[in-house]
């Protein structure tokens, strides 16, 4: 899609923290992370709603891989994902590592977004790398 900014992202026409890529999905660190770690997971082509992707089981298999892996590096008892889609119209799914007070309760606060710097974001998306 012409103006979609995921498209841009996976196509590389703007900058990310990237974490994941292979031929049909990109994972990249979100510049409003909930939590450090917060990942996107999104297909490169072009599907509004995450239940529109042709290759759903090959899409939640690569969401397993990365969610397994941030939660081993960030030394993390667990991950959480969650689908809402409204932001941008592009499929995504979140992955929120959750760390003891972290400050979101027994749920996700969307205003408790963390503020993480260019440096650190890097640092983050090279550890997480795949």
């Amino acid at each position: 899609m012409e103006n979609c900014i995921f498209c841009k992202i996976a196509k590389g026409e703007l900058p990310c923290f990237k974490i994941y890529e292979d031929e049909n999905f990109f994972a990249f660190l979100d510049i409003n992370p909930l939590n450090k770690g917060h990942t996107l997971v999104i297909p490169k082509k072009h599907y509004r709603w995450v239940f529109d992707v042709d290759n759903e089981g090959e899409y939640f298999s690569v969401v397993k891989k990365i969610a397994n892996n941030t939660k081993k590096v960030l030394e993390t008892d667990y991950i959480v994902s969650f689908i809402l889609g409204e932001e941008v119209s592009h499929a995504h799914i979140h992955l929120v590592p959750r760390f003891k007070g972290d400050g979101h309760g027994a749920g996700i606060d969307f205003k408790n977004v963390k503020k993480l710097s260019k440096k650190k974001m890097e640092d983050l998306a090279k550890k997480l790398s795949i």
